[in-house]
C-alpha cells in the first residue's frame, strides 16, 4: 500500500531555511511567505519542477509566473531593464513591484515558467524569510500563490495547508504575510501599463515616472489571448461562495464583508460579518481581504455582500480582486 503524500511544516530558523533549500534544490516546491502573499516556490531553471508546480495548483499553463530573486543585479541577469524599469526597480525594490522586461538571450530560466514568451516577470520581494531563502538558495525561484489555480490567495501557512496539503513538499511558516495583495505589475516593454494593480498604489509609481500609467489592457479571458503576466485572467482569487459588490443591505442569512462604519440595512441579519476595517483604513482592508473572504467562505452562505470600497490608493487593487473574485467561473 502506498503512503498519503505528505507536507512538512517548519517554523522559520536557519536550520528550516536550509531544508527548504535542499528541498528546492531537489526539484522539490516550496511555499513561504513574502510581505504580499505566501509564494509556492520552484527552481525556476527545472522544467520539471515547473510542470509539478502547474500541476500541484491546477493552473493552465500558459499563464506565465514571476521570477523572484534576491536583487537587482540578479533581475539584470534575467531580463532587460531599460531606463524606466532601472529606475522603477531603484525606488521600488525590494518590494511588491513586478516588472515584465524583455528576456535576456541568455536568461536559463525554463520557457515553461515564461509560457513560451519573449518576456520575463521579475521581482525582488521585501520579506526577510523570502529574501534569506533567494540568498541561500542563489538563483531565481518562481513562486505564485500557494494555492489552487483560481481560489483566494493564502496569507498564512494554514491557508496553504488547506488547498494544498499533500500536494507539495514543504512550508516554512514566518506567520501571516503583512501587504495581503499580490505585487503589483508593470509592462515595461513598451510604454509602461498597469497590468495588474497591486499592494504597490499606482500613484506611488506615476510619481517616479512623472506621468500616468497607460491603462491595463483587457483580461486575457476576453481578448481570447494568453496573458503576458500573472492575475489577468477575468476569474481569479475565487472563493465557492458567490460575491454580490457594492452592496447597500445584506439580506438574510448572506455573510457580510463590511469595511468603514456604520454597517449596512441588514447586517444583524446576516449569517455572519466581517469587517476589513471598521476605521476605512486601506492598508488593514488589504491585509485582511483574503484571509476574511476564506473564513466568510467557510460559513456556506448563500452569497457574501460586500460593501463599496473607495477606489483610491490600494482600494484600486482590492476591487480589482473583489471583481475578479465575483466574475463567473470557467467549468472546469
Amino acid at each position: 500500500m502506498t503512503a498519503e503524500p505528505s507536507t512538512r511544516v517548519m517554523t522559520v530558523t536557519t536550520e528550516a531555511v536550509a531544508e527548504a533549500v535542499r528541498c528546492l534544490m531537489a526539484g522539490g516546491l516550496v511555499a513561504f511567505p513574502t510581505e504580499t502573499v505566501y509564494g509556492l516556490g520552484a527552481d525556476a531553471t527545472n522544467a520539471r519542477a515547473i510542470a509539478r508546480l502547474y500541476d500541484a495548483k491546477g493552473r493552465p499553463a500558459f499563464n506565465p509566473l514571476i521570477a523572484h530573486v534576491h536583487d537587482a543585479a540578479a533581475a539584470c541577469d534575467l531580463g532587460k531593464l531599460d531606463p524606466v524599469a532601472a529606475r522603477l526597480a531603484e525606488v521600488f525594490w525590494p518590494g511588491p513591484l513586478t516588472l515584465v522586461v524583455p528576456r535576456q538571450p541568455s536568461c536559463p530560466v525554463a520557457e515553461l515558467a515564461t509560457a513560451g514568451l519573449a518576456t520575463i516577470a521579475l521581482r525582488v520581494p521585501a520579506h526577510t524569510v523570502a529574501r534569506d531563502l533567494l540568498a541561500a538558495f542563489g538563483g531565481p525561484i518562481v513562486a505564485p500563490s500557494a494555492n489552487r489555480s483560481g481560489h483566494v490567495s493564502p496569507t498564512t501557512a494554514q491557508h496553504v495547508l488547506s488547498d494544498l496539503r499533500g500536494r507539495i513538499d514543504f512550508v516554512l511558516d514566518g506567520g501571516p504575510s503583512p501587504v495581503g495583495l499580490e505585487s503589483t505589475i508593470v509592462d515595461c516593454i513598451r510604454e509602461p501599463a498597469l497590468l495588474r494593480p497591486g499592494g504597490l498604489p499606482r500613484a506611488d509609481i506615476e510619481r517616479v515616472l512623472g506621468h500616468p500609467l497607460a491603462d491595463s489592457p483587457p483580461s486575457a479571458e476576453a481578448t481570447d489571448e494568453a496573458p503576458i503576466a500573472p492575475g489577468q485572467l477575468a476569474s481569479h482569487y475565487s472563493p465557492r461562495t458567490p460575491l454580490r459588490l457594492n452592496a447597500s443591505s445584506a439580506r438574510a442569512g448572506e455573510a457580510l464583508l463590511a469595511f468603514g462604519e456604520p454597517l449596512p440595512l441588514g447586517s444583524d441579519r446576516a449569517l455572519g460579518a466581517l469587517n476589513l476595517s471598521s476605521g476605512a483604513d486601506m492598508i488593514e482592508a488589504a491585509a485582511n481581504l483574503f484571509s476574511h473572504l476564506r473564513a466568510l467562505d467557510a460559513l456556506g452562505a448563500p452569497a457574501i455582500a460586500v460593501m463599496p470600497i473607495p477606489h483610491t490608493g490600494l482600494g484600486e487593487a482590492i476591487n480589482d480582486r473583489l471583481r475578479r473574485a465575483a466574475a463567473p467561473r470557467p467549468d472546469v
